[in-house]
């Protein structure tokens, strides 16, 4: 039987600690899960591990190579696999290591092992909880439960915008709106993604790179290698030239067309234009969890009028740039109040002269779970 029973407070302490190892694969696990693992006995911590990279070993494997684990308490982030993909089923090596507790934070929403983990745990007689810290689990993965559950990537738009809610002068002029600090603080959030999805009309502008340019900043493991964003051109028209930035820098670039073209991936077109919805699932049958929008107003609000932002993540400077300037998003068809997208503010943060703020474009916060 799955319980909900915790012990004492101490399995907080340590489900916590599971947490922030895991949290520390969130630049490189991709397209896995981020998982943390906490080994103890005797309530004295024996051995951690978390998954840093897929084909690596995972948190529970690599908390068992420390120490023997007879008898001791496991607590993972996520249900421990059972299948055989990348690597060995995790539930097999902690029956074989005669650990006599496994404490979940959440399921696995991959049908492979929803379940199955948990299962073959308690067939060897092996106590098993599950639910404890379970929103904090899976809201470091939203990508992941989103993909599975959804068969979509969690969508960010970021958007750097003033503070009468604009993003260009009417010239197309954009840098700098915010600071240093600021872009910085972005980076993090393009690192991790699992893919970057631009327009042409940003392209032909800017001539982005859309790169992580420090990824010390990372501080990866030393063995693990970061992969940079797949930067995803959504070019209808094929308008952008070969020379062009975004085509010549570390990593990958794929550009989504409707002209049949060598080496472009051609998708369905909806009103002459690529179909969106048809390019995120894609993208999940790549695989993609998370998906960062740079892009501008004609896309960020074509995405939001389809209900595929799953959240923003808006830098917001103390400048006002008038009424002529560009807006964030191109939003029409909006005639009464009662017609407004209502968000939900998540999070705020100041950051040098700038506010960093995160906005669900969920109905309910809680739906962001996907429990």
């Amino acid at each position: 039987m799955i319980t909900m029973k915790f012990s004492d407070n101490s399995d907080v302490v340590f489900m916590q600690q599971a947490l922030a190892l895991a949290k520390k694969g969130e630049y490189s696990a991709r397209p896995n899960p981020c998982v943390g693992c906490v080994m103890v006995k005797d309530g004295k911590v024996i051995a951690t591990g978390l998954h840093w990279q897929a084909g690596a070993a995972h948190a529970e494997v690599n908390a068992l190579l420390q120490a023997d684990c007879k008898g001791a308490t496991c607590y993972v982030t996520l249900e421990p696999c059972s299948h055989h993909g990348r690597t060995p089923p995790c539930v097999q090596a902690l029956i074989a290591a005669k650990v006599s507790r496994v404490v979940i934070a959440s399921q696995d929403p991959n049908p492979l092992v929803r379940g199955k983990g948990i299962q073959s745990l308690m067939d060897a007689g092996i106590a098993v909880s599950v639910g404890l810290l379970e929103k904090e689990a899976i809201a470091l993965n939203k990508g992941f439960y989103s993909r599975m559950q959804r068969n979509l990537p969690f969508v960010r738009a970021k958007i750097a915008m003033s503070l009468d809610a604009k993003v260009a002068m009417s010239n197309g002029e954009s840098q700098w709106i915010t600071t240093q600090a600021a872009r910085n603080h972005a980076h993090l959030w393009r690192a991790r993604s699992g893919a970057i999805i631009t327009t042409s009309e940003t392209v032909l502008h800017d001539n982005c790179r859309l790169t992580v340019r420090d990824e010390k900043a990372l501080a990866l493991d030393h063995n693990v290698k970061f992969q940079q964003p797949w930067r995803i051109l959504v070019d209808s028209q094929l308008r952008v030239a070969k020379d062009a930035a975004i085509f010549h820098q570390p990593g990958k670039t794929t550009v989504v067309t409707l002209k049949q073209a060598k080496n472009h991936v051609v998708l369905p077109e909806k009103d002459g234009k690529v179909n969106l919805f048809a390019l995120l699932s894609w993208l999940s049958d790549c695989e993609i969890n998370d998906v960062m929008i740079e892009a501008g107003e004609t896309f960020v609000g074509a995405l939001l009028k389809l209900g595929l932002i799953d959240e923003l993540l808006i830098y917001l400077s103390p400048k006002i740039l008038g009424t002529e300037a560009r807006s964030f998003a191109k939003l029409t068809g909006l005639s009464k109040l009662s017609d407004a997208l209502q968000g939900t503010l998540t999070h705020v943060e100041k950051i040098d002269k700038d506010l960093f703020i995160i906005i669900s474009m969920k109905e309910n916060e809680n739906d962001n779970q996907y429990n």
